[in-house]
């Protein structure tokens, strides 16, 4: 009888979820503040990990920036910089005049930089540490950074298939155990994991880049899973899944002609202001546009060869042919240009 009765509160509680669920869509959750918090971006040096980082500061978050390359990440701390200031000057104004009430507070803005190659574990747990004497303990972490190799799989080097491995999925190991236990001690926190459409359904050609991301996406599931089981409610999650974005990451790709308008590269101011209405209302997964829900739906369902049906009508069975095109006669142009 015992059994029966939480059959039957936990169909209410699918019910009600769905309920919610719903209602979100109808009427938008307010966002949270960031203020003060101290968020950490990975890969923030290009790309989408740099808007993430503008996002962030505009919203007046204590930002912490790694990427591999120190110039493009001093650049983007640059741009942050200079949002902190125009907000700084923005907050002093109505005090100097007829001192408005909604004012925001006066908050120290800084943003600090660091040269993490996020595929080496040890320079991770060396580079957190330092984080941790310099700024204090990580309330948001993005896990940002990205790579892709551009070859078909009997072509791309070992070197190259473990380090897409390292950078886009093991990585997240790694971050994870260095932040995570003081977010479980003050049962606060936010992890967010900026995967790929191609961490939920595949293509050709890039297998090594498909395999890291379904990683990724696994690894958060499983952590997401594990928060809730230890009851830590206070540590939000967020998953997100974008369709192909406009960065060069994958330049070169393409579906059908005919339908290509209707499904366009996203434009990667989009992309990360979607992302950022979902972590700031603790939203655990995203994806951009809506149709990827769909066709990860259908993907679970339909039988194999009616999945490889619609990928051909749709031209994404080879969509990664001419990227992959571009990237090899790119890296021959630059022996040529080199004289190997």
């Amino acid at each position: 009888m015992n059994i029966l009765l939480e059959l039957f509160v936990v169909t209410f509680r699918v019910l009600w979820a769905f309920v919610l669920a719903a209602a979100k869509w109808l009427v938008r959750p307010k966002e949270k503040s960031v203020a003060g918090q101290v968020c950490l971006i990975t890969g923030a040096g290009s790309g989408l990990g740099r808007l993430f980082a503008l996002e962030f500061a505009r919203r007046r978050a204590l930002l912490v920036l790694w990427d591999i390359n120190t110039q493009s990440n001093e650049e983007t701390a640059g741009m942050v910089r200079h949002i902190y200031r125009e907000m700084t000057e923005a907050a002093a104004a109505p005090r100097a005049g007829d001192g408005e009430k909604d004012a925001l507070p006066p908050c120290n803005l800084q943003v600090y930089t660091y040269t993490c190659d996020v595929s080496k574990r040890e320079n991770v747990y060396s580079t957190a540490e330092r984080v941790r004497k310099e700024v204090g303990e990580v309330s948001v972490l993005v896990n940002n950074a990205g790579v892709v190799s551009g070859h078909h799989l009997l072509e791309c080097p070992d070197e190259l298939i473990e380090r897409t491995m390292m950078v886009n999925c093991h990585a997240h190991f790694w971050t994870a155990k260095a932040f995570l236990p003081k977010m479980l001690e003050m049962n606060h926190g936010h992890i967010v994991t900026v995967a790929s459409s191609l961490g939920l359904f595949s293509t050709a050609g890039v297998e090594d880049y498909c395999a890291s991301k379904f990683g990724a996406v696994g690894f958060h599931e499983s952590l997401s899973h594990e928060l809730k089981a230890a009851e830590k409610d206070g540590i939000k999650t967020t998953l997100v899944c974008p369709y192909l974005v406009d960065t060069g990451m994958f330049r070169g790709c393409r579906i059908r002609k005919e339908i290509e308008p209707f499904l366009p590269p996203l434009k990667p101011e989009y992309c990360v202001k979607q992302a950022m209405r979902a972590i700031l209302t603790d939203q655990p997964m995203i994806c951009t546009p809506r149709l990827m829900y769909m066709v990860t739906f259908m993907k679970s369902i339909l039988p194999f060869e009616a999945v490889v049906c619609m990928y051909r009508f749709l031209g994404a069975d080879k969509c990664m042919y001419p990227f992959i095109a571009q990237r090899k006669q790119a890296t021959n142009n630059n022996e040529a240009k080199n004289g190997i």
